[in-house]
């Protein structure tokens, strides 16, 4: 866990906000995703960038994020880290003040798709990695602008740099993800739920079901955007998080933050 954005001693938090924000990362990517909210958000508040080493599975990540996390902490993932994200609140509900969840799905995969993504996995372990990424995230998925080759060379290079054992461990977690609805009906603090209206892989229909669960809930849907809305649109997502944030949590989670 890396802090981006220590706040001098004694300072008071800027807007309000009195706890960091853990950035959990996508599938296949890592920091750089996160590259315009730490750039933005860290001057206001303390960042820090979660990863889980060598983990394959939702529920060792989860652990391995809850074991460098600080005690209390407003946390967001996209995609496999917000799959991440809701089950660090499952397994720890009073540390979480907060939770974002971006591009993500809450429901296990189904059988038809982790068939589809055996055959994946098949290519990346016959060292064809770039075709494999290539139909997990394609060019598609990313909002139509003039930056959408731009931002997929980009996502693909930061995939095939994390490589083939990064893939196949990270595909697993996928491939054997718990279905999380009831997790997400029992969450007592505010929930972002955001997506890109053109993201073709996480689509805003599931966004709006996962939103329903969810008693305090908020949804954004960012249209013109796909799949990576932190990239493709990182002044309207660096909008929606610092709005995020500064939504007052619950009385008993400020008296728990208190001390009291």
């Amino acid at each position: 866990m890396t802090s981006t954005a220590d706040p001098k001693p004694g300072a008071a938090p800027r807007d309000g906000v009195t706890e960091p924000l853990v950035l959990l990362p996508g599938f296949m990517t890592d920091a750089r995703l996160w590259g315009a909210q730490v750039e933005v958000l860290g001057r206001d508040m303390p960042l820090m960038l979660a990863h889980w080493g060598p983990a394959n599975a939702v529920d060792a990540m989860a652990e391995a994020v809850l074991a460098q996390a600080p005690p209390r902490f407003a946390l967001a993932g996209h995609a496999l880290g917000g799959m991440v994200a809701i089950e660090i609140v499952r397994r720890a509900p009073e540390r979480v003040t907060r939770l974002a969840l971006i591009s993500t799905n809450c429901l296990s995969e189904t059988p038809p798709a982790a068939a589809e993504r055996d055959l994946r996995i098949a290519r990346a372990k016959a060292g064809k990695l770039a075709e494999a990424m290539a139909a997990e995230v394609p060019e598609g998925c990313i909002g139509l602008s003039e930056y959408r080759g731009e931002i997929h060379g980009f996502a693909m290079r930061m995939a095939l740099e994390l490589g083939a054992e990064t893939y196949l461990r990270q595909a697993n977690a996928l491939q054997r993800r718990p279905d999380q609805q009831r997790t997400l009906r029992q969450v007592k603090v505010p929930v972002l739920v955001c997506c890109g209206g053109d993201d073709t892989l996480h689509m805003p229909r599931r966004h709006e079901f996962m939103a329903g669960l969810v008693p305090k809930s908020e949804l954004k849907v960012l249209e013109g955007v796909g799949h990576l809305p932190t990239i493709e649109a990182p002044d309207r997502m660096n909008e929606v998080l610092r709005a995020w944030m500064a939504r007052v949590p619950a009385p008993q989670l400020l008296r728990q933050a208190g001390g009291a």
